[in-house]
């Protein structure tokens, strides 16, 4: 699986490390960006780069990092065929994983610790989507919503 990195300034810090132990444990990680701590930055470029890769790379997956994590979230969303959410907890992003086969996981760089991340992010990359009748049916709305956008 080919996973797109991006951060804003606020999660600059943490994407590096991030990239580093993602490729420690062998991941297809790109880095898109921010390639340098640019305090002025806007999260909404970077966050539409990944967007875009995941959204034409079949069974890749994105993560995101900015200060609340929702930013990048909103950003990311506007994105046909991206389901995206922050991710706080280790249970909620198996749930949002294996319900609403979140592909892209935004992470509050801000309110979170390197240790946290790693739980967070192993979750997401670990837990399968649940093929579900309903979980379909629900995901196929989230399409219909997309081509009538």
């Amino acid at each position: 699986m080919k996973v797109f990195l991006g951060a804003d300034h606020r999660g600059f810090l943490l994407k590096n490390m991030v990239r580093s132990w993602l490729m420690d444990r062998h991941v297809d990680v790109v880095d898109c960006g921010a390639n340098e701590l640019m305090p002025e930055d806007d999260f909404v470029d970077i966050a539409h780069v990944v967007a875009e890769k995941v959204a034409t790379t079949p069974e890749s997956r994105g993560i995101l990092l900015c200060g609340s994590g929702s930013g990048v979230s909103i950003v990311a969303n506007k994105k046909s065929g991206i389901r995206a959410a922050v991710g706080w907890r280790t249970d909620q992003v198996s749930a949002s994983r294996s319900d609403d086969d979140i592909n892209v996981l935004a992470l509050p760089a801000d309110y979170i610790s390197e240790k946290e991340t790693q739980d967070l992010i192993n979750e997401f990359l670990n837990t399968e989507f649940t093929p579900e009748e309903r979980f379909l049916r629900r995901i196929a709305k989230i399409k219909e919503l997309e081509v009538h956008a």
